[in-house]
């Protein structure tokens, strides 16, 4: 694993600063953004949820089996519909509300209640370099994410190194350095070998030069095919080696259209990878954006901590991935 066995790939096409994007606060184009990705989301919501609220003005019981079946519909997950609707039962019995519309409201309270608690901002400024391992499935866009990461950090004037730790996918290595260009950062690659080795050397490479964070691709794997995983495994006790402290945050990328299929990729990385971060992506292209609240039922049926969601993404553009915020999402989704 010696630093001379890495090809290092500057990226020299242009020596421009990046561009400086707006606060995320004020970036309306990003709301806007979200509102559009969620459509495929909020047209099922819309369809059943909000049409449940005005078909049934009486606040008994088959108004909240409909509502339940329809947010299990739009893949909520069978947890947190049944947490939502007995939110929603108690908050109507308290406050003695007698219309659909006044209910509507008290549900979108509860469901940005259910899942605010995964809003954890990443802070990358706790470490130089701070590391990122970023895992997933294959095809759920960890390579894509990295890229908009490094275009994301370097928005707000930090460095970034990507490691192109995915040694078995034919053209990842390729993928990366296609990004590196794009966004003008520096990409640590071999022509084959060891993940591990690779991005073992970018960290050291990345503290030589004073790099603020390193974005390391791992390859793709399902969770059932153990011996990846504990490849896997063998790759983040390597970058320890590296740096004591790290990796200072592991990432989970998940592929929106899973839907619950996600809950199990959760399981099974975590226990292999003790996951600090998710990154939900695609939500443009499903209807089970829902699944975000099915993820923070999951923790708190299980008594668990929440594993934030970090990032979602809602396109295909480089600026498509923004931090998770709540309230944004529960906005957009009606």
């Amino acid at each position: 694993m010696s630093f001379q066995k890495v090809t290092t790939v500057f990226s020299i096409f242009s020596k421009k600063e990046p561009a400086k994007d707006l606060p995320i606060a004020e970036t309306s184009g990003w709301l806007g953004r979200l509102k559009s990705g969620l459509s495929k989301t909020r047209e099922v919501l819309n369809r059943d949820v909000t049409d449940i609220f005005a078909r049934y003005p009486k606040m008994d019981d088959e108004l909240f089996e409909q509502l339940e079946a329809a947010l299990i519909t739009a893949d909520v997950g069978v947890n947190a519909a049944t947490h939502l609707i007995a939110e929603l039962k108690t908050v109507q019995r308290e406050k003695k509300i007698a219309d659909g519309a006044a209910l509507q409201i008290e549900f979108k309270r509860a469901l940005t209640a259910l899942i605010s608690p995964l809003e954890q901002p990443l802070d990358v400024t706790t470490h130089k370099p701070f590391v990122v391992m970023i895992a997933g499935v294959n095809g759920a866009g960890k390579t894509t994410t990295i890229g908009k990461l490094a275009k994301y950090y370097q928005s707000q004037g930090l460095s970034v190194m990507l490691a192109a730790g995915d040694t078995f996918r034919a053209a990842a290595r390729e993928q990366l350095m296609t990004w590196g260009e794009r966004n003008n950062v520096t990409v640590i690659a071999q022509e084959s070998g060891d993940a591990a080795a690779v991005i073992f050397d970018a960290v050291h490479a990345a503290k030589a030069r004073g790099v603020d964070v390193i974005l390391a691709d791992t390859a793709g794997r399902l969770p059932t095919q153990l011996h990846l995983m504990e490849e896997i495994k063998k790759v983040k006790r390597v970058i320890t080696k590296a740096d004591a402290t790290a990796p200072h945050e592991t990432l989970l990328v998940l592929d929106a259209n899973t839907g619950q299929n996600a809950l199990s990729q959760v399981k099974t990385f975590d226990e292999a990878l003790q996951l600090t971060g998710l990154v939900v992506t695609k939500l443009d292209g499903t209807a089970k954006g829902g699944m975000i609240a099915a993820l923070a039922s999951l923790a708190a049926a299980q008594s668990q901590r929440p594993i934030a969601v970090r990032f979602i993404g809602v396109g295909e553009g480089i600026d498509d991935l923004r931090p998770f915020v709540a309230r944004d999402y529960v906005d957009a989704l009606f």
